[in-house]
């Protein structure tokens, strides 16, 4: 589904809001975009129109286990418990089941308004923990997955070696995340070589966090990585950074700062536990922080200190990393409600004058664009990538207080999603959505019986 032209009744653009708003598509791209005119008779017009968000953090196959991993069991309940869950999943799931997740997580995301996913991806050997004949199976199934939602992607396999800090061996629930360095190298070869024959996707690092790589190896990492993204997890649980401080004396992040060339290229997700120095030391270094709210509250991991990053010149993107529910309105909601329960206030993230929900919306793409190494605006030559919404249910509604009432309220959703001009979601459906499902439905019955988790 396409159109080559396009009439909005009001556009976000990079200077704000335009009212009567014409875009002209071309191959993919905006190749015209005029403010202030009337509708062509060969328009498809919309209502509101902004440019669609990116995702910077995900592991799909753990979309599988939305709604399985809510039940406490004796003790206190923790991401560490929950990480036994997931486990099971990970050491259950074949390739064919991997793809058909990964598709219906994907269309999920493209429905909410997400146009690209940075896949941090780390299911990479077979169930015995011997790597596949075609090491890069996996990923296959993953950028198959994109492709069929029409989803962007930017692929981060996952470097994963050790259990904990200073290279302790794996356990036996990790050997399907398990890679040397030789290994790991070929796979990423691999990778590269699938962006370069595949439309929208891209490849990145991802040394999993400085639990599992030893520091020599996360200087080989980098060297790997070259010019593309680096994105690694840091500082998400307490247990974490004190395991942190045992082994070296230093918090995760702060050791990070001191011995990696961290710069505008990485990506450190979560950074849930730091100090103001280690803040600081972010923004100087123009790293983005992965903030993945839902995932954070879900996990019980703690309050991100999201209004003094942006105070301080910083900046974010969002995630949805465990994909317990997607959406980009339901992150940003709990990104601003975790912050006013933190303060005790309100309106925490925004500027004074400003709308809670521009702000976050306009933050997030910002930061999501740099740790995705992209760019989708509203402007001539730029991927025709958008997201339009009906306000016919809230006429009393426009511009940021349209943005607003999608963040904190329950009454609009994206109603049209274009990726690279591509019409993909059509009156809140995606144009694959019906066969994806059915599939998904079929795996989700074999993973259930095989887990033992019905």
């Amino acid at each position: 589904m396409s159109s080559n032209s396009i009439h909005a009744r009001a556009a976000l653009l990079d200077d704000g809001w335009a009212e009567n708003v014409r875009l002209v598509l071309d191959g993919g791209v905006i190749s015209g975009v005029e403010a202030g005119v009337e509708a062509h008779a060969e328009d498809e017009r919309v209502d509101h129109l902004v440019p669609a968000m990116g995702n910077h953090h995900s592991h799909a196959f753990q979309r599988a286990m939305s709604g399985l991993a809510e039940k406490r069991g004796q003790g206190t309940d923790t991401f560490w418990t929950w990480r036994d869950v997931m486990y099971r999943f990970a050491l259950a799931m074949n390739p064919d089941q991997m793809e058909a997740v990964a598709a219906q997580l994907y269309v999920e995301m493209v429905e909410a308004g997400f146009c690209r996913v940075g896949e941090f991806h780390y299911l990479h050997n077979d169930r015995d923990g011997l790597p596949y004949a075609n090491r890069g199976e996996m990923s296959e199934r993953i950028v198959a997955a994109a492709g069929e939602a029409g989803i962007g992607l930017t692929l981060l396999p996952a470097f994963y070696a050790h259990s904990n800090f200073g290279g302790l061996a794996p356990n036996d629930g990790q050997r399907r995340f398990i890679n040397d360095l030789a290994g790991f190298e070929d796979l990423l070869a691999r990778c590269r070589d699938m962006a370069a024959t595949h439309h929208g996707v891209s490849v990145g690092v991802a040394p999993h966090s400085l639990r599992a790589v030893t520091p020599q190896e996360l200087d080989a990492l980098v060297a790997m990585a070259g010019d593309d993204p680096i994105h690694i997890h840091v500082a998400e649980q307490e247990k974490e950074v004190a395991d942190c401080l045992e082994w070296c004396g230093q918090r995760p992040l702060e050791w990070l700062l001191a011995h990696a060339p961290v710069n505008e290229r990485w990506c450190l997700i979560h950074s849930t536990h730091l100090t103001g120095d280690e803040l600081d030391g972010i923004v100087h270094a123009g790293a983005t922080v992965g903030l993945c709210p839902v995932t954070e509250g879900n996990l019980g991991d703690g309050v991100f200190p999201a209004a003094d990053l942006l105070r301080n010149g910083g900046r974010f993107g969002i995630g949805t990393d465990s994909n317990v529910s997607v959406g980009v309105a339901g992150e940003l909601r709990q990104l601003e409600y975790s912050q006013r329960l933190a303060q005790r206030q309100r309106s925490v993230v925004a500027r004074q004058g400003w709308s809670s929900g521009r702000v976050l919306f306009s933050e997030a793409r910002r930061g999501g664009q740099a740790a995705l190494n992209f760019s989708v605006d509203i402007e001539q030559g730029a991927p025709a990538t958008f997201v339009t919404f009906d306000s016919a249910s809230v006429p009393w509604l426009s511009r940021d207080s349209l943005l607003d009432a999608w963040i904190f309220g329950d009454a609009l959703r994206p109603d049209g999603v274009w990726i690279d001009g591509r019409q993909m979601v059509a009156e809140g459906r995606h144009v694959a959505a019906g066969p994806v499902a059915e599939r998904f439905r079929r795996t989700m019955t074999e993973l259930l019986r095989e887990t033992g988790l019905q």
